[in-house]
């Protein structure tokens, strides 16, 4: 019978140790009798805790802004009135409230800042994210930076087509989880415009260095595959990244995200 992790009266290094170093997840967390020990119940309550404040945290402008260096920045909201109303009607965050007028440049790329699920990954790795994709966009014109608050993925094909964008970058949070409350998600969609699908994104997933993707790493995919989506004129199942896999937090290759398809994580 093998060694049951946390078991009282254990003795010896503890087998379970390799397995727990290779990941962030919550695995091998012991007993204490038909219950978890005190130590690992607590941290559970902790981790949910800082799951469901990332998600009620309200998006700071100014954070990101300040993160930005004087890059241009437009504001624009869902038509979800707040929070309670985005997380209730997915619907209403797919949309730009009504009113709201952007402008036109017709560049090639346009990037949007979204809050979606956890604002606190757009106010650590947004800014930063983005500068990483600028340097790399020099064979490509670029839009004003634009932040959008109580917004799911899908708002990005009205802000892309809005601003006459070839392509849309959307920088959103992604849904807390227990092990990661900071985790930021990339989708591309080309031609965007209202009414695109899921299978017509392509994503990349858990940027959020030191723990998940790194920027550099990040922005390098999403500029492959800008350039199979500019190749072949679409984005999504049609799409594929042959680049290198990246290495794992544990030092494994693994694939660099999720070639096609929305994550539900984000909506």
């Amino acid at each position: 019978m093998s060694t049951l992790p946390g078991r009282s009266g254990d003795n010896g290094p503890d087998p379970w140790a390799v397995l727990r170093g290779a990941t962030r997840a919550r695995v091998a967390l012991g007993r204490a009798g038909d219950g978890l020990p005190t130590a690992r119940e607590l941290e559970f309550r902790l981790a949910h805790a800082v799951a469901r404040d990332a998600v009620h945290t309200a998006l700071d402008p100014e954070v990101v802004r300040a993160g930005l260096d004087g890059l241009p920045v437009v504001e624009v909201h869902s038509a979800a009135a707040d929070r309670a109303e985005y997380l209730q009607r997915p619907d209403l965050g797919r949309r730009l409230a009504p009113g709201w007028s952007l402008p036109r440049p017709e560049a090639d790329v346009a990037i949007v800042l979204a809050d979606g699920l956890s604002p606190r990954a757009v106010h650590e790795h947004g800014a930063a994210l983005t500068t990483a994709l600028l340097d790399r966009l020099a064979d490509w014109s670029v839009g004003p930076v634009v932040l959008a608050a109580q917004a799911r993925v899908a708002l990005g094909d009205e802000i892309g087509a809005a601003l006459g964008a070839r392509v849309v970058l959307v920088l959103i949070g992604e849904r807390p989880g227990l092990s990661a409350a900071d985790s930021l998600g990339i989708y591309l969609t080309w031609a965007p415009r209202p009414g695109r699908t899921d299978s017509e994104r392509n994503c990349v997933s858990n940027v959020r260095p030191p723990h998940g993707l790194g920027y550099a790493e990040a922005a390098d995919l999403v500029l492959r595959l800008l350039e199979g989506a500019r190749e072949l004129g679409a984005s999504g199942v049609a799409l594929k990244d042959e680049g290198p896999s990246l290495p794992s937090e544990s030092g494994h290759r693994s694939p660099p995200g999720i070639p096609a398809g929305a994550d539900p994580r984000t909506g």
